[in-house]
């Protein structure tokens, strides 16, 4: 019968070395030692992952109890376990790591001291915890001195659950605990489990204080205009977001609070699959850097020369790197509000234009569903648009109902008078097999207008089934390209694929059960 005592503390003891807040060159020289990475040609350090190659999103659980059951939207994305197998499982995974090495990583999570979180992490692999170092925002030496978490990960690969005795589903599993405030992680190596649970933390955290987190970019242009670009994987989020003629403040992750918009990481995480230097020099520049760790990246093992075109290990290759190594990025506390708000879509359907604005009662309806769409491979080898819906454009970070967040956006759009901008990155002028994908010359010319002002000075003309405006000209972009009908030739079969989509439109949004007749009313009218 095993007997296990219920842990009274977050920190984790051994018995060997607890290396605390190591600098990376020699985090480096742990992680090759132990053979954890290899360090290729041009500096940055590699690692393989093993099975992990990716989040495990049905590992993932929150622990239901008292102070938070009623808040958690539970459902597919916020899973429940019950307070004693976490307990149970922190107790096994405080007892694999007694007598091991362990390092510890002490951080904020947020640049604003005002609504900054304390982040301690422990970790079994030192790439671990320069990662963690590198993603979060380092605590200066002075600040260390006294440092007190209010939030303790713990992530343990080698250790593996049993499922029939965890209440897990698998052997890995990432366990969020509001009342202990701790997050365990076990059973995998991707590192990218422990920015998330950072950034789910944060998603429950600063709604119930009235600050808007939000999975997205952030720019600043020279008149202090900050800009904010929500979009799904494939949508140009990280492309669009960094401009030479703008300051990059984030490129994933922020708040939004009544002192503006603030980072929530010191660094960037970006996917590295056929990255080109023509396309992305300033990325591509990263992965030949001291400093960046590179995940299920492959190297030839003579020349340590990487091959950033092989995704044989897996196609979501990563980067991840200090935000300084970004020559136009910034740092600071907060940054002005945002008079802009982007929200990125790329519609396989070839049926949403390139550029529209929207109402605050739009925003939120587009904003709670979360839209792009992706050309799915069959059995047969016959390709179709398919549409995914991700609310508040992070579905799996978000705790709360989707209403909580785009309330706190709606009320922070208004309050600071900011525009609404869909922009499709997709096809246009036809079905997928007929229509093209947007060209990124016009998609940059339609977003610099928008931001800078040009667009306000336009006529608009009114979608008769999506409700929003849509720009009769903007300058460096054809006419014909603006309104996505007059770009098919077959209006017809325009007005059907348009129907098609509106009509999961409003399937996806039934399961959210909005009360507010405002939102609803922004439905497509089929």
């Amino acid at each position: 019968m095993e007997t296990l005592t219920m842990p009274t503390t977050n920190e984790i003891k051994t018995t060997k070395s607890l290396h605390k807040n190591l600098s990376a060159p020699v985090l480096y020289e742990h992680a090759v030692s132990r053979k954890e990475a290899v360090i290729t040609a041009g500096g940055a350090l590699c690692a393989h992952t093993g099975k992990h190659t990716a989040r495990s999103a049905q590992d993932k659980f929150i622990v239901k109890e008292p102070s938070s059951e009623k808040n958690i939207w539970w459902g597919d994305q916020n899973v429940a376990i019950d307070e004693a197998a976490f307990d149970k499982l922190l107790s096994k995974v405080q007892g694999y790591l007694a007598d091991k090495e362990i390092y510890q990583r002490d951080c904020y999570a947020g640049s604003d001291p005002a609504t900054r979180l304390n982040v301690r992490v422990y970790t079994e692999l030192a790439w671990h915890s320069m990662f963690a170092g590198s993603m979060l925002i380092e605590a200066p030496a002075a600040e260390l001195q006294g440092f007190v978490p209010g939030f303790t990960i713990v992530c343990v690969p080698g250790f593996h659950a049993l499922p029939q005795v965890d209440g897990t589903r698998g052997a890995a599993f990432i366990l969020l605990n509001f009342k202990r405030k701790m997050v365990l992680i076990g059973g995998t190596a991707y590192a990218g489990e422990i920015k998330k649970a950072v950034f789910s933390v944060m998603n429950y955290l600063l709604p119930l204080k009235g600050v808007m987190p939000m999975h997205c970019s952030a720019n600043v242009g020279k008149a202090d205009d900050t800009a904010i670009f929500f979009g799904l994987s494939g949508t140009g989020k990280t492309t669009l977001s960094s401009d030479p003629e703008r300051r990059l403040i984030g490129d994933d992750e922020h708040g939004w609070s009544d002192n503006g918009v603030f980072n929530f990481e010191g660094g960037c995480y970006a996917k590295v699959i056929n990255l080109s230097k023509e396309m992305e020099p300033q990325i591509y520049a990263t992965t030949g850097r001291f400093g960046t760790i590179l995940e299920n990246v492959v190297y030839n093992k003579e020349t340590r020369v990487l091959d950033l075109n092989d995704g044989s290990l897996t196609e979501n290759t990563r980067a991840a790197y200090p935000l300084e190594f970004i020559d136009n990025a910034i740092k600071g506390a907060a940054f002005p509000h945002p008079k802009n708000i982007v929200m990125l879509t790329y519609d396989a359907f070839g049926v949403l234009p390139p550029i529209a604005k929207l109402s605050y009662e739009q925003a939120m309806y587009h904003f709670i569903s979360g839209y792009t769409a992706k050309v799915a491979n069959t059995e047969m080898g016959i390709k179709e648009p398919k549409a995914t819906f991700s609310t508040c454009f992070g579905a799996p970070f978000m705790s709360h109902h989707p209403s909580v967040y785009a309330e706190l956006l709606e009320k922070k759009m208004r309050a600071n008078k900011a525009d609404c901008w869909l922009i499709n990155t997709g096809l246009c002028g036809g079905p997928y097999g007929v229509g093209k994908r947007m060209s990124i010359k016009h998609t940059r010319a339609l977003l610099n207008s928008a931001l800078d002002g040009k667009l306000s000075k336009v006529k608009f003309a009114k979608d008769p089934v999506f409700g929003f405006e849509i720009p009769a000209e903007c300058p460096g972009v054809p006419a014909e390209v603006l309104n996505p009908r007059d770009a098919w030739a077959d209006k017809a079969l325009y007005d059907a694929k348009c129907r098609e989509l509106a009509g999961l439109f409003t399937t996806n949004f039934k399961k959210f059960d909005v009360k507010s007749p405002a939102i609803n009313g922004a439905a497509p009218k089929i």
